[in-house]
């Protein structure tokens, strides 16, 4: 069955509130799809009806496994473009998301496919965003935020969860981008910023900014 961009869109948006809070309400999707809730209303009942949701009155709604499948693959595909505009045609990690929820809504499996062989079949988009496979299975990494990373461990970044544009400018000004390694030299208790050690030097960031970096551990010798 074929799902119009708005459908995809949605069940995208679901999917990715479903992990932050279990069941998802109206008012709550109409404020990350910017939107009236009445439209979410209208919407809602479609997918119901296509068997893409479970709904709970007072409660909210929540994928089914069929709406969590289509979901997957649109995040599939939108994360494999990323890739691509990111490794082969050289656009910035700050430029590709835009692009790519636009390239996302092209279906073709044998396309997608494709490209995934393509590409080398990449584990993490630009951002560190793990790509589902074709069978919509996701590779788990053990990784911590950066403002919970003990002091003087070494580390890789391996993911950035706030990607907006302004967000993206700013980690690279700063020459902190995936696979960066990185310890925590100090914690500064007036306002909680840290003081970070990386090849490019020592410099002190937001606790707002480490929040959204995630690492894993690193040996010393790779630092």
């Amino acid at each position: 069955m074929n799902y119009t961009t708005s459908e995809e869109n949605y069940l995208k948006a679901i999917f990715h509130l479903q992990k932050e809070e279990g069941m998802v309400r109206t008012s709550v999707l109409a404020d990350k799809l910017q939107t009236r809730p009445a439209s979410v209303t209208d919407m809602m009942k479609k997918l119901n009806a296509k068997k893409l949701l479970h709904y709970k009155p007072y409660y909210g709604f929540s994928l089914s496994p069929e709406g969590k499948k289509i979901a997957l693959l649109v995040i599939r595909r939108h994360r494999l473009w990323e890739y691509f505009l990111s490794e082969k045609l050289k656009f910035g990690w700050n430029e590709v998301h835009s692009f790519a929820e636009e390239l996302e809504h092209v279906s073709s499996k044998q396309l997608i496919d494709r490209l995934d062989q393509y590409l080398g079949f990449p584990p993490f988009d630009p951002h560190g965003d793990p790509i589902p496979d074709s069978k919509g299975k996701i590779k788990n990494v053990s990784k911590i935020s950066l403002v919970d990373l003990p002091l003087h461990q070494p580390a890789g970044v391996c993911q950035v969860t706030n990607q907006s544009e302004e967000m993206l400018e700013l980690l690279q000004h700063r020459n902190i981008t995936i696979g960066t390694r990185l310890e925590v030299k100090k914690h500064f208790e007036f306002d909680h910023s840290l003081e970070i050690k990386t090849k490019a030097g020592t410099i002190t960031i937001s606790e707002q900014l480490a929040k959204n970096i995630f690492v894993t551990y690193e040996s010393p010798a790779k630092l």
